[in-house]
């Protein structure tokens, strides 16, 4: 074997076992010593640009590698025969595949012998443990026993949280918990965290239904000593709640290490493999001989692993006829317990691409799916994948399923972890490859979404974006979030846009920031600004938010794309508004109009524009021109196509105009069809502040016990998604009824609490205003 060779088959088997591949100084070693195995490391250095000292040290890592990828002592004298003993049992190597046509068996080796596992977790939940991680190592079934356990104790539901196998692709918690909020107990979430996670502990304590947690593949999440990466620290924080005693919930985490947080109560439990009982029992139902002795040899060589006995089955069935001794007199000195089901899975990618290499491509390209915010792939997403197999494509997806190298159920496939890690390290040693199947992947994405109606609609969309990240190509992945669909009032908008009307603000703010620093078109760039700055202003961001916008409004100026003018100015005015920097919001809605008029396009701008600046004027009691405005407003809304959102927003600003202008009933009324569209399109937001303009009508018409419950209403649902520009409003005019009412204490507690949450988003203007009329009062008090 040459020294090419032998590089590339060690470089594949420390990928295999790390994740990662040797580093050119480790390479340039390899190298040299095995051409020449009498040369030193200063011989080494002369002919390179590293030192000999240097060298030395990367030699002595080297080793220590090769030791635990190969299980054995490997020495500079040493490594040549043990590389070359290697790769003769890796030739040699015969595991397969299965590819009967008779029926197989009802039997599911997933659901064997975890009766008394099942018995334990129950003792252990009954004695008080909240939150019990279940940890081995990959395919021992640890998802299967959390999922049977669920199904056994008859829990009403289970909130599901599917780690990423890569860093990079895990989900952010904050997302996670927003999603639970909003899926499994139809709550809003709100823009803060904190709040979000307070609000679910609420939840699960005052349940009289028996909730279930899963959170799989933990590990991903993990550093080496067994704490969370930095990255993921609010990991911990869900954990906590979850683990509360008062809560009534049961949570049970996977992973194949060890959780090692001292400040999190969680219990350890430790899954063995399945008993050789079990083992024969599966493969009796296979047809495959169980009345031998190496059968417990296997067994315990392989630690009882579930998905190694899905593996050695059709290995066994099909190379040897189901001759089990056959087998492993073959192969047993292949399979070391420390590499148990690693191994035998590379083995049997081997034996499949010798076999079938549609197939075998086919299970290499399905690694590039992620399987985390969207679990499974339709057919046709496997279809997309094999563009290269016009025919047949049925059979070469019932191959893999066969061999249980596919997982399966109702239409929808994934891969199991521990194959998919196999299936992505082999595809992307192949350059051309990798890239392909990712655009692959992503056009199958964007196609078969049409229309963003839900979350699951939109997160589906957003898995193109992820594909596009993996092979740089950040000017496609600006465009997913950029692409235009329906949404569910037929109003087209950009996917980023459908976002935060879904309420997944985190997710596109994180997405977004992943990326924007890498986007070389201008165009695209001022958009993402736009999108990312309208998300940081929802909540309650407005400094980040005016960042945002002023960035697109530069790139639109410097580059003269005109087009793009009116958004970003617009956005700065809205920013501008909630600062209470009344006069420089109307310089830039004035700004807009202009620019609508000039270009004779995107009309609608000019109805969001006007109606801001009827309730500008309104509120700087420049009266005429509020009542002109307002009035020419409410005639544009009917002959001109508005987003739901901008329709929702419109007939807010419109309520607090004419509240302003002092026409009560006009108010009113505006206020009750606010609040109606606000519930057909579940916009808590607009709903919430259109109370509070009721509650503000009721005080000019000295109803003040009316016009405290519909304040205190307006916080309730305000602090309930977090809304921290409107919520600071919301006590602002609570504490104006408290002292029109003479309620001394809580009026000045209310104007307090608006002045701290206007401190937090560094709105001086709001402060001075609020804080203006709280010396108003405390100095006319007797």
């Amino acid at each position: 074997m040459g020294a090419e060779e032998a590089l590339e088959f060690a470089d594949r088997l420390v990928f295999v076992k790390t994740g990662r591949h040797l580093e050119q100084p480790q390479r340039i070693i390899f190298s040299d010593l095995w051409q020449d195995r009498r040369k030193t490391y200063d011989d080494i250095a002369k002919s390179c640009a590293y030192s000999s000292v240097y060298l030395k040290e990367v030699g002595a890592a080297l080793w220590q590698l090769l030791s635990e990828v190969l299980g054995e002592k490997i020495t500079k004298g040493s490594f040549q025969s043990a590389v070359e003993r290697w790769k003769q049992q890796y030739d040699n190597n015969s595991a397969s595949i299965e590819l009967t046509n008779g029926v197989r068996s009802s039997i599911d080796s997933n659901f064997l012998g975890r009766d008394r596992e099942i018995a334990e977790l129950h003792n252990i939940i009954n004695s008080g443990a909240k939150v019990i991680l279940i940890q081995a190592e990959g395919g021992v079934g640890k998802t299967t026993l959390a999922r049977k356990y669920f199904k056994a104790q008859n829990f009403d539901f289970v909130l599901e949280l599917w780690m990423a196998t890569e860093i990079q692709n895990l989900t952010p918690v904050e997302s996670v918990v927003e999603e639970w909020l909003r899926r499994d107990f139809n709550e809003e979430p709100g823009r803060d965290f904190g709040i979000n996670l307070e609000r679910l502990r609420r939840k699960l304590r005052n349940q009289s239904r028996k909730i279930g947690v899963f959170i799989d593949n933990l590990e991903t999440a993990l550093e080496k000593n067994g704490k969370f990466l930095e990255s993921r620290r609010p990991y911990v924080e869900l954990l906590r709640v979850l683990s509360d005693s008062d809560v009534h919930s049961v949570t049970l985490v996977t992973s194949r290490e060890r959780l090692r947080e001292s400040s999190l109560e969680v219990h350890l439990y430790s899954l063995e493999g399945l008993d050789e009982q079990v083992w024969q029992q599966f493969f009796s139902s296979r047809n495959i001989n169980c009345n031998s002795t190496v059968l417990n040899e296997m067994c315990r060589a392989y630690g009882g692993n579930a998905k190694a006995m899905q593996i050695l089955r059709g290995a066994i069935f099909t190379d040897f006829q189901g001759d089990i001794d056959a087998y492993w007199q073959e192969n047993s000195t292949d399979l070391l317990i420390e590499r148990e089901l690693k191994d035998l899975v590379a083995s049997q990618f081997n034996r499949l691409q010798q076999i079938d290499l549609e197939a075998y491509r086919l299970l290499c390209r399905l690694g590039c799916y992620r399987y985390q915010d969207i679990p499974s792939v339709p057919i046709e997403g496997i279809f997309c994948l094999l563009w290269d197999v016009p025919e047949q494509r049925r059979r070469v997806i019932k191959a893999l399923q066969d061999l249980s190298l596919i997982e399966a159920k109702k239409g929808q496939y994934w891969l199991h972890p521990v194959i998919r890690d196999e299936a992505i390290g082999r595809l992307r040693l192949i350059s051309e490859e990798w890239e392909l199947v990712n655009r692959k992947a992503a056009d199958f994405w964007t196609q078969i979404i049409t229309e963003v109606e839900n979350t699951t609609d939109a997160l589906s969309a957003l898995e193109a974006f992820y594909h596009f990240i993996e092979i740089n190509d950040f000017e496609q992945a600006g465009g997913v979030i950029l692409y235009r669909r329906d949404n569910k009032q037929k109003i087209t908008l950009p996917l980023g846009s459908s976002f935060y009307q879904l309420g997944l603000i985190q997710k596109i703010i994180s997405v977004i920031t992943q990326i924007i620093d890498n986007i070389s078109c201008h165009d695209q760039r001022s958009r993402l600004y736009n999108i990312l700055g309208y998300s940081y202003r929802l909540i309650g961001r407005l400094s980040t938010a005016l960042e945002c916008h002023e960035e697109s409004r530069i790139i639109v100026e410097e580059f003269e794309l005109n087009i793009l003018k009116i958004s970003p100015l617009f956005n700065i005015g809205l920013c501008k508004m909630e600062l209470w920097e009344l006069e420089e919001a109307k310089l830039f809605f004035n700004s807009v109009c202009s620019i609508v008029e000039q270009t004779e396009t995107s009309y609608e701008y000019i109805v969001y524009s006007e109606c801001c600046l009827a309730f500008v004027n309104s509120c700087l009691e420049l009266t005429e021109e509020a009542f002109s405005l307002a009035e020419k407003v409410e005639t544009a809304m009917s002959t001109t196509k508005l987003t739901a959102w901008g329709t929702g927003y419109n007939l807010l600003f419109l309520c607090f105009t004419y509240k302003n202008l002092g026409n009560i009933p006009k108010s009113f009324e505006l206020c009750e069809r606010a609040i109606l569209y606000a519930e057909e399109n579940h916009f808590a937001q607009v709903k919430a502040k259109a109370i509070s303009c009721l509650g503000e009508l009721y005080r000019e018409q000295q109803e003040f016990d009316k016009s405290l419950l519909h304040h205190l209403e307006s916080i309730k649902i305000l602090d309930k998604i977090g809304a921290k520009c409107d919520l600071a409003e919301a006590y602002y005019q609570l504490a104006l009824t408290n002292h029109k009412k003479g309620e001394v204490n809580q009026s000045i507690e209310n104007f307090e609490s608006a002045i701290a949450l206007f401190h937090e988003m560094q709105a001086p203007k709001q402060i001075d205003k609020v804080q203006t009329a709280l010396d108003a009062f405390i100095n006319n008090q007797p």
